[in-house]
């Protein structure tokens, strides 16, 4: 706009001249950007100071100069923002090959070349699309901590900033070190400091203090657990060893940490504690520590693990030549019923590498299946959230796992391993049918199983349901799932804990309201999954169906009625609105102006004669 209406604007409305840069750069053409609607571009203002505005789903919206820049923020011609939406090809090219440059104008265009991570990740989220910013964000801030032009921030409420002077980021490193009073810190920095040693020299002379600094902070520390001393006496003991000096003279020790936890039956919980990169070195410290029993005590580790550290102990085990005592150790565990979830995923995984194959075909059977059934139920019904379970995904997205289990089993065996399934409540319905095709396919005559679980002698019909009804119906469903049964777990777990289930109100309570629960969970995604949705367009002008207006007119009285005839889920009375599947709308699908219909409810008989007939979609237009 130009100076003179933007001096009028202000006069006006002195409150305005903070928003004097942002009415004088509201222009045709100019970007902005709303909170909810995203970037919009200015398509024309009016003589009346009325700007058009188009958003991706709001083409020529209309408002006010004043109330645009008070509601919305006006971008900068140059900005970065602007500059990716004239030239996209451009600035993903910048972006991949110069990824801190796009930070740095990130910064330059901030408030004091400032900018915490929410305030990047919103610029970003501007210019990609959402999954492919916080990638690209991630891989970026590796790459940041390097850059000297850079201040990167040590804590949450901390920000980005743009030095005036460059500084080298061995040197920020080396200042943190020795300015933080947390050992744990002091631990992370120096592991750091030790793999910069090896470029920078300003950092290698310094390691003798650094080792120092560490070797007494560790000395009786409290505020660590197990496992954080553990990776500090590591971190010790790498420095110690790159300078030449013994290890064995500097306490503790990590074999006595190690003794400590087998003494007090937390090696365990330790294993838990320590960093992913370190399990392996965890194990090859038990190997030289415990050289008469370390083969046991890897395998109960195995069996208590989890994520990474499964594939680390079965690695490990092997490369010690102990293929048949894991062996052994895995059918043992499945004949007691003692295979967890994790080990049962790895398995899953692993049963057809060329490695294993030896070690794992005679696993392979109707047996494992119960074993996987039995670990998602458990799973399903200790978590109090909605979080996912692996290994039901596993089976789920795994086309040839269940064949493979099912492979030589009779259809009696393969009928009470469908019933496990169909009563797990670690699966959803929808999955659910999808695996029993599985066993449908090897075993036909599990299909009279799976049809009288629906109460059904033969296929279920669609249901005809109105896109925001089904909307409506989905969204009952992420509340059931989502809310109302983890809160309902969380109830139990918490009712468990209050003594004797047999004399335990709150705890029968909670049951019961889980079992309710549970039907409701299955009734609507049954609904769901037989649900066809649709807009009315398709319905006729000739013929009564689903989406049609149907005025009736009463035998005997004369008297005229008008319906709407929607979806299975649409029913209003007090509209009249009435669902297809009603005795009324049954009996009119399909008739014609002129035909008479007549309805028995509870004995009561009423004959209609069809009047008039429109669509509903373009009646509601």
């Amino acid at each position: 706009m130009n100076k003179e209406i933007v001096d009028t604007l202000v006069r006006l409305k002195p409150a305005l001249e903070a928003k004097r840069a942002s009415l004088e750069a509201l222009e045709p053409g100019a970007v902005v950007v709303h909170r909810a609607w995203g970037l919009g571009k200015v398509r024309s203002i009016s003589a009346d100071h009325k700007v058009a505005l188009d958003f991706p789903d709001k083409s020529s919206h209309v408002m006010d100069a004043v109330f645009c820049v008070e509601k919305l923020e006006v971008l900068p011609s140059n900005s970065l923002v602007v500059r990716q939406l004239n030239g996209p090809d451009a600035f993903e090219d910048k972006a991949k090959k110069e990824p801190v440059e796009v930070i740095i104008e990130i910064l330059r265009e901030s408030p004091n070349v400032t900018a915490d991570e929410t305030t990047i990740e919103r610029v970003l989220a501007r210019m990609m699309a959402p999954a492919k910013a916080r990638k690209w964000w991630t891989a970026t801030k590796k790459l940041i901590i390097k850059d000297p032009r850079i201040s990167c921030p040590t804590k949450k409420s901390e920000s980005y900033a743009l030095r005036e002077v460059p500084v080298k980021a061995e040197d920020e490193v080396l200042k943190q070190f020795f300015f933080t009073k947390s050992i744990k810190k002091q631990i992370q920095l120096g592991n750091q400091l030790l793999e910069m040693s090896v470029t920078h020299d300003d950092v290698r002379e310094q390691l003798p203090d650094i080792l120092q600094a560490l070797a007494e902070g560790l000395k009786g520390v409290r505020v660590l657990n197990r496992g954080e001393r553990l990776y500090g006496v590591w971190v010790r003991n790498d420095l110690a060893r790159f300078l030449h000096t013994d290890v064995e003279i500097l306490e503790p020790t990590s074999a006595s940490i190690i003794e400590e936890a087998i003494n007090e039956n937390r090696l365990t919980e330790l294993a838990t504690l320590i960093p992913t990169s370190y399990q392996k070195r965890f194990l090859d410290l038990i190997f030289r520590c415990r050289k008469s029993d370390w083969d046991k005590i890897a395998l109960e580790l195995l069996r208590e693990s989890s994520g990474k550290f499964t594939n680390e102990c079965v690695a490990f085990l092997m490369d010690k030549e102990c293929s048949k005592a894991l062996e052994d150790a895995l059918n043992r565990w499945l004949n007691e019923q003692a295979l967890r979830e994790p080990i049962l995923c790895w398995i899953a995984k692993n049963r057809n590498t060329k490695r294993f194959v030896p070690m794992l075909e005679k696993l392979i059977g109707p047996k494992l299946l119960a074993a996987m059934f039995r670990a998602i139920d458990a799973e399903a019904l200790q978590n109090a959230t909605a979080k996912r379970i692996q290994l039901g995904d596993i089976l789920s997205e795994d086309k040839d796992l269940i064949p493979e289990l099912l492979a030589d089993t009779s259809e009696e065996i393969a009928r009470d391993l469908a019933q496990t399934l169909i009563l797990n409540q670690g699966f959803e319905e929808l999955a659910k049918r999808s695996l029993l095709a599985r066993f449908i396919k090897r075993h036909k005559g599990i299909q009279n199983l799976v049809q009288g679980k629906s109460g059904d002698n033969g296929p279920v019909d669609d249901l005809i349901v109105s896109i925001e009804s089904y909307r409506r119906r989905q969204a009952e469903y992420d509340e059931l799932v989502k809310v109302k049964l983890p809160e309902n777990k969380l109830a139990i777990a918490t009712a468990r804990e209050h003594g004797d289930l047999k004399e335990n109100s709150e705890y029968k309570m909670a049951r019961q309201d889980q079992d309710t629960l549970l039907a409701m969970q299955k009734q609507l995604e049954t609904d769901l999954s037989r649900a066809r949705q649709t807009d009315f367009s398709d319905v006729t002008a000739d013929m009564v169906g689903v989406g049609s207006v149907v005025t009736l007119e009463m035998a005997g009285s004369g008297k005229q009625v008008t319906y709407a005839i929607l979806g299975a889920w649409d029913s209003d009375p007090n509209k009249n609105v009435l669902s297809y599947k009603t005795p009324l709308g049954q009996v009119l699908l399909s008739r014609k102006v002129g035909e008479s219909v007549t309805t028995n409810i509870d004995g009561n008989e009423q004959a209609y004669v069809i009047r008039r007939l429109q669509r509903w979609i373009e009646i509601n237009k």
